[in-house]
């Protein structure tokens, strides 16, 4: 792994943003505008590391499952703040279910600086984002750059391969709807659920676009419909759960919530279960279960423990975007800071450094495969709203 500098292409900004990507700067709280397709810059992979990397995504990805299943086993969910326990019974019979209900993708956020192992800092399984630039734009870039060069990438041809075989699991004669929130001001949610939407075409699958505001409730019928009172029977949404399932509608939600039994009037992808690989909770769940695996780093629910003295500890809300809520703590004397909020404490691991950069691999998975690689810098430790994305390759 190795990060080099180029000069970028006359007119990057037109180009990306004809490629899908309309959020091509970040701005500031000064108000300046700054790049965020960063292409001023690239990484380098060799292939026998691309491989290497393939093969703990997915056995990250397996251990998810397992602990999935574990929390679902054992009644943890609490320890997820899912303390409703109707929610609950219904996340379990989702996962119970999981072979009924379609699911399409994820991101796990990965420390890796090119000679360790790479480290889980989390699993984005429910609406991760950064999808577009690490499908698209990243991939004409090399075939610009670098014709002739090869790119861990393979994300659109594996999202069209996976609507077409998770087809079946769909409610027949009733099209598949996409939405996001129209609070979205920056454009990446709606470019993110436009380009899953394109994919789904692609599979031959019919498909509407609606935001979550425009979805109405029919209290004749007890469905959720569009503007034009069709019933909503399944529907691609990137909104979180903990939102759904607690805004306005969201005993609805639940009063009609497909599971893949036939009972249920709406199919919600993701599916519920996912709730279970969304939350921070996950990541001290696979440290009780796989304790000193090399790809993980120590966390806990209870406090930092040992961390606070040794490591140093990050505080992570369980639930939440962008790195919000956050906290970096180095290690010293006294009692550590147990936050009020619910928070995993995992180990310090500070991202690796290229150039002044810091490097975080955003490391995607469709359906049970690894699938591709986007690549974000930020100044800091955090990676927040304000990092950067930049390319890369396989040489």
């Amino acid at each position: 792994m190795e990060r080099r500098t180029i000069e970028p292409r006359d007119g990057w900004q037109q180009t990306v943003e004809k490629q899908g990507l309309i959020y091509p700067l970040t701005r500031f709280p000064d108000g300046s505008l700054r790049p965020y397709w960063d292409e001023s810059a690239y990484y380098v992979f060799s292939l026998p590391e691309v491989e290497a990397l393939e093969e703990v995504v997915e056995e990250l990805h397996r251990m998810c499952l397992a602990a999935a299943q574990y929390i679902v086993d054992e009644g943890r969910f609490a320890d997820l703040g899912i303390t409703d326990p109707r929610l609950a019974e219904l996340v379990a019979e989702a996962w119970r279910r999981r072979a009924e209900l379609p699911s399409v993708y994820g991101r796990f956020d990965l420390r890796y600086d090119g000679s360790g192992p790479a480290k889980l800092l989390e699993y984005n399984a429910d609406t991760p984002t950064s999808l577009v630039e690490a499908a698209s734009p990243q991939w004409f870039w090399m075939e610009e750059r670098f014709p002739g060069a090869d790119q861990w990438n393979s994300l659109h041809e594996r999202l069209v391969d996976a609507w077409k075989k998770q087809a079946a699991l769909l409610p027949p004669g009733s099209p598949l709807y996409f939405a996001h929130s129209s609070a979205d001001e920056l454009g990446e949610d709606l470019m993110t659920v436009a380009y899953l939407q394109e994919t789904a075409q692609q599979a031959g699958l019919d498909t509407e676009w609606i935001s979550m505001e425009e979805i109405g409730w029919d209290r004749l019928s007890g469905r959720f419909v569009d503007k034009q009172l069709r019933f909503i029977r399944s529907c691609f949404k990137l909104y979180p759960w903990e939102w759904l399932t607690t805004d306005r509608f969201g005993e609805h939600v639940l009063d009609t919530l497909d599971n893949g039994g036939g009972t249920g009037s709406t199919l919600w992808i993701e599916p519920a279960w996912k709730m279970l690989l969304s939350n921070k909770a996950l990541l001290a769940i696979l440290w009780e279960l796989f304790p000193g695996h090399p790809n993980l780093l120590p966390a806990y629910l209870d406090g930092p423990r040992e961390l606070a003295t040794t490591t140093g500890y990050v505080a992570k809300p369980l639930l939440g975007r962008e790195g919000a809520g956050v906290t970096v703590h180095e290690p010293g004397p006294g009692e550590p800071l147990v936050r009020e909020e619910p928070c995993c404490y995992q180990e310090l691991a500070p991202l690796p450094s290229f150039d002044g950069n810091r490097v975080v691999l955003g490391a995607w998975v469709v359906e049970d495969e690894s699938a591709g690689l986007g690549i974000r810098e930020s100044s800091g430790l955090v990676t927040d709203e304000y990092a950067r994305f930049v390319p890369h390759v396989i040489l």
